[in-house]
């Protein structure tokens, strides 16, 4: 980057941070600007992730809860199937007792 599209900022730091900063900037080819420049371009993009979550979260939930309105569903269909499956079986065993055959219609 050229130095004509740098700007300099003054900022304070508390002792504790400055001092990480100090020693981190001794490492090979490290800088306090690089390092401050990283920071804050990492916290950015952060920031621009939770833009998006908060953009979609209302969708993700709906997408959560989906698996379980299946299951609810699932689970209503198969009482529905066990209910008509006992008054068939109650028929066929009613028609039985009465001596007729079970799968002949009955006359009305």
């Amino acid at each position: 980057m050229a130095r004509a599209d740098l700007f300099r900022h003054q900022l304070f730091l508390p002792r504790s941070l400055s001092g990480q900063l100090e020693a981190l900037a001794r490492g090979p080819g490290a800088s306090r600007s690089r390092i401050l420049t990283d920071a804050l371009a990492a916290f950015f993009s952060r920031k621009g992730a939770d833009e998006l979550e908060s953009r979609f979260i209302g969708r993700l939930d709906g997408l959560a809860n989906q698996p379980a309105r299946i299951e609810r569903n699932g689970q209503i269909a198969q009482a529905i199937g066990r209910d008509r499956f006992q008054a068939s079986v109650e028929r066929v065993g009613l028609a039985l007792a009465n001596g007729r055959p079970s799968l002949v219609p009955e006359e009305g």
